[in-house]
């Protein structure tokens, strides 16, 4: 009878530390899924809050997750956690994630609305990189280059450069300057060419988030290699200065002055 009773007592003992085995491993696994207060806010799920009253109401709040690199910095100095982008229509097609290089050897221009995954200080080097003469009505008189054409790392050098001088001068991320820039050169409308009858004329038309962007990027190129041809003004200083005008919305900007133009032209065609 001892050895039965000995046998059922180790058989309980057992079955109870098992049991506490479970409960432990249940409890640890409910904490690591937990989810915590940030990752809700990111996911877009419902938050309480307290209002003045005093009564606590569910509000759902939307932000962007952070990436998974975003202790990267452009070229080790400029961060892009706190770059914000105000124009909600341009906040899908601005691309802020994190890079050190902004090289991304071609890999993200084959398919049709790719380049919208582009990051958008290395759009802005592409467009530095374009050679030729720009529209009649913005140049007619230069050639675009400045020594870069072909040459992504010179065209790096340049931003890099004009980075730094717009950092010293504004006190900034020269990143958020950057996007503030585009957002204020981005033209709403423009023209099209229609033709109905034999009688062709233009037509004002709403402009995608995509053409924006890639107008402004442009416009803000060819304004910083305008100011600087023929002139002893560096293609790194001209385009900083073009950056900061456009940012404060200055009638001095290429960009601005452009952006206007087009939206007036637009308006007499309604």
């Amino acid at each position: 009878m001892s050895q039965k009773t000995d046998e059922k007592i180790i058989k309980t003992e057992k079955e109870a530390v098992v049991k506490e085995t479970k409960q432990e491993a249940k409890q640890s696994h409910a904490k690591k899924t937990a989810p915590k207060e940030s990752f809700e806010k990111e996911s877009g799920k419902k938050v309480s809050e307290k209002t003045s009253s005093g009564k606590e109401h569910e509000k759902s709040v939307f932000v962007k997750k952070k990436s998974q690199f975003s202790e990267y910095k452009l070229f080790n100095r400029w961060s892009f956690d706190d770059v914000v982008v105000s124009d909600l229509s341009l906040v899908r097609y601005i691309n802020l994630d994190p890079v050190v290089i902004p090289h991304s050897f071609g890999r993200k221009t084959r398919g049709r609305f790719e380049r919208q995954d582009l990051n958008i200080v290395e759009r802005l080097i592409n467009k530095l990189m374009r050679s030729g003469q720009g529209k009649r009505k913005l140049s007619g008189k230069y050639v675009r280059g400045r020594g870069s054409c072909g040459k992504k790392m010179e065209a790096v050098a340049i931003v890099e450069k004009a980075f730094e001088i717009i950092e010293k001068q504004t006190k900034q991320n020269p990143i958020q300057v950057l996007v503030r820039a585009i957002e204020n050169s981005a033209p709403r409308e423009d023209i099209t060419r229609i033709k109905r009858g034999g009688v062709a004329y233009s037509l004002a038309v709403d402009l995608a988030p995509m053409k924006r962007l890639d107008e402004a990027v442009k416009n803000l190129a060819l304004g910083g290699f305008g100011a600087s041809f023929n002139k002893k003004v560096s293609a790194a200083q001209a385009l900083a200065d073009e950056l900061i005008a456009a940012a404060n919305n200055d009638i001095k900007s290429t960009s601005i002055k452009r952006k206007d133009e087009v939206e007036r032209i637009a308006k007499a065609s309604r």
